[in-house]
C-alpha cells in the first residue's frame, strides 16, 4: 500500500486509524464514568440515601452539554447520546422500572425512552389510571403519562387523576409527534377503515378528509393498538408512529400526515417523592376559589405582583358540585424558591385552596 500523504487511500486509512484511537478513548472514558457512578451509589448507601435517580441533577448535566455543544453533530443527537449514557450508568446504581400508557410502539413509550434512555425496564399499562396505580403500589418507580398536545389541548383523564392522586410530578418530556399511515394495503383506494386514538385522528383530520374521505374512522384506546389491528386486517389502516410500524412490520403508506408540522405532545413523569431545584424548573398547582366575581383574578394576582411567570392555566370540573371548577396552573420556578413560597403562603392566607402537584425540571 502506498504511504504517500497525497494518496487518497493512505489518507482514508490514516483517518480510520484516528477514529479507532478515538473510539478506544471513548470506551475507556465510559468505563471510568460507570465506575464513578458505582462509587456514588456506595457513598449514597453509606449515607442512607436511597434516592439514586435525581431529575434535577440530570437536567443540570444536560444543560451543560447543551452549553458546550459546538457541532457538527446535531444538538438533539448529542443530548440523546448523553441521556443514554446517564441512563446506563444509573442502571448500575439502581435498576428502575417505569410504567407508561400504551403497548410497545406508543408515543408514550417514545417519551419514556427519550427521558430515561433504553436501560430502564419499561412496564406498559392499558390505561392512564393503571400507570398511576402501578407507581402508587410500588410496582413501578415512576410513570409516564400524556398531559397535553399542542394542537388538541389537554388530556382530561390525566388531569382528573392528578386531582385525587398522592403522586407528584417529577419531570416533563416534550416529544415531537409525527403520525404515519400504516397498512398492509397496496394503495389508499384499498383502505375502508382508518383507526387511531381519537386525539391522533383529530390531529390528522385535514389529511384524512382529503385522502381517506371514503373511510370509516375507528377510535381505539391508543395508536399502537391501531397498528396491531392493521397488521391483521388488510383493509384497515392505522395512524401511528414509526416505532409501531417497525414493531408490527407494517409498511408506511404516507409519512408525517399530521395537519400541524410542529405538532408536539407534553408528558409528565410521575413519582412518589418530590425533587429538588435544578435551576430551570416549573411548578404545577391545583387551585380552587369561591364561585364569586373576581375569584380567578385573586388567585393569580399574587404571582403577577411578584413577577412570577404564568406558563399555563386550564380549568376542569371540580367533580364535587355542578358548575364548580378547579384550575391547573403551571408557573416558572420551583416551589422552594423564596418568591414562590411567599406567593403560595399569601394565597393560603386568603383562603384559596392550593395543592402542589410537583416542582420539576423543565424539559430539555
Amino acid at each position: 500500500m502506498s504511504e504517500r500523504p497525497d494518496d487518497p487511500e493512505w489518507r482514508l486509512d490514516e483517518r480510520r486509524a484516528r477514529i479507532d484511537a478515538i473510539d478506544e478513548q471513548i470506551q475507556s472514558l465510559l468505563a471510568d464514568r460507570a465506575r464513578t457512578a458505582q462509587e456514588i451509589a456506595r457513598v449514597k448507601e453509606a449515607c442512607g440515601d436511597t434516592m439514586f435517580y435525581r431529575p434535577e441533577r440530570e437536567r443540570q448535566v444536560l444543560a451543560r452539554v447543551r452549553a458546550r455543544h459546538q457541532g457538527p453533530l446535531p444538538e438533539e443527537d448529542v443530548l440523546r447520546i448523553f441521556r443514554e449514557i446517564m441512563g446506563s450508568c444509573l442502571a448500575l446504581e439502581q435498576a428502575l422500572t417505569v410504567a407508561y400508557f400504551g403497548p410497545e410502539g406508543s408515543f408514550t413509550e417514545g417519551a419514556l425512552r427519550k427521558h430515561f434512555g433504553g436501560a430502564v425496564a419499561a412496564l406498559p399499562q392499558a390505561t392512564i389510571a393503571e400507570v398511576f396505580r402501578a407507581v402508587t403500589a410500588k410496582a413501578a418507580d415512576f410513570g409516564v403519562v400524556p398531559v397535553e398536545n399542542s394542537a388538541e389541548g389537554i388530556v382530561n383523564h390525566t388531569h382528573d387523576l392528578l386531582m385525587r392522586s398522592p403522586l407528584v410530578i417529577v419531570g416533563e418530556v416534550v416529544l415531537r409527534v409525527h403520525h404515519q399511515l400504516l397498512a398492509r394495503a397496496q394503495g389508499l383506494d384499498e383502505i375502508t377503515h382508518v383507526a387511531a386514538h381519537p386525539q391522533a385522528l383529530a390531529q390528522c383530520r385535514g389529511w384524512i378528509e382529503r385522502h381517506l374521505a371514503h373511510c370509516e374512522q375507528v377510535a381505539v384506546s391508543n395508536n399502537a393498538e391501531a397498528a396491531r389491528r392493521a397488521a391483521s386486517e388488510s383493509h384497515l389502516a392505522a395512524v401511528a408512529s414509526r416505532e409501531a410500524a417497525a414493531h408490527w412490520g407494517l409498511p408506511i403508506l404516507a409519512a408525517n400526515i399530521e395537519d400541524a408540522p410542529d405538532n408536539a405532545t407534553r408528558f409528565f413523569v410521575i413519582g412518589r417523592h418530590a425533587v429538588g431545584p435544578s435551576g430551570q424548573d416549573k411548578t404545577s398547582l391545583l387551585l380552587t376559589a369561591p364561585h364569586t366575581p373576581g375569584s380567578l383574578h385573586a388567585l393569580l394576582e399574587p404571582f403577577a405582583r411578584r413577577g412570577i411567570s404564568l406558563l399555563r392555566i386550564e380549568s376542569r370540573p371540580a367533580q364535587r358540585a355542578l358548575w364548580e371548577y378547579v384550575f391547573f396552573v403551571d408557573i416558572a420556578g420551583h416551589e422552594k424558591d423564596p418568591v414562590i413560597e411567599e406567593a403560595l403562603a399569601e394565597l393560603e392566607q386568603r383562603g384559596g385552596v392550593v395543592r402542589r402537584l410537583g416542582s420539576y425540571p423543565q424539559a430539555v
